[in-house]
């Protein structure tokens, strides 16, 4: 976990509404305790709570980790430098939310194709 990975070779994220915090957990590449106390630090971040304090995060919630993990580990952003980079230039942080999701379109989109040709 500690070592810095490419956002592109994490998993395609799947096309659900809600995911537990272990599945995100795992599509992110970090660990939970590491999800929850980003929660704390990044007020973009509000995954929804159910019974039992549960969270469930959305897709856009899943997106906002993986920039704020690339923030972290591929960039070397402090916590506070990632937090000022995200509330700060919201036009800049929507136009890399949104390479983001184009990425992970072209990534699902490659392998409906890899299916389709088999």
């Amino acid at each position: 976990m500690l070592e810095p990975r490419n956002n592109n070779e994490l998993p395609p994220i799947p096309g659900k509404r809600y995911f537990t915090i272990g599945e995100v957990a795992e599509l992110c590449d970090c660990k939970p305790h590491v999800l929850r106390y980003w929660e704390q630090e990044f007020p973009q971040l509000k995954p929804v709570k159910r019974r039992g304090n549960r969270r469930y995060y959305q897709r856009q919630d899943v997106i906002v980790i993986r920039q704020i993990r690339s923030l972290l580990y591929e960039q070397g952003f402090t916590i506070g430098g990632a937090r000022n980079h995200l509330s700060g230039d919201e036009a800049r942080s929507d136009t890399t939310q949104s390479q983001q999701i184009v990425r992970q379109l072209r990534i699902e989109l490659e392998e409906v194709l890899r299916i389709l040709r088999r």
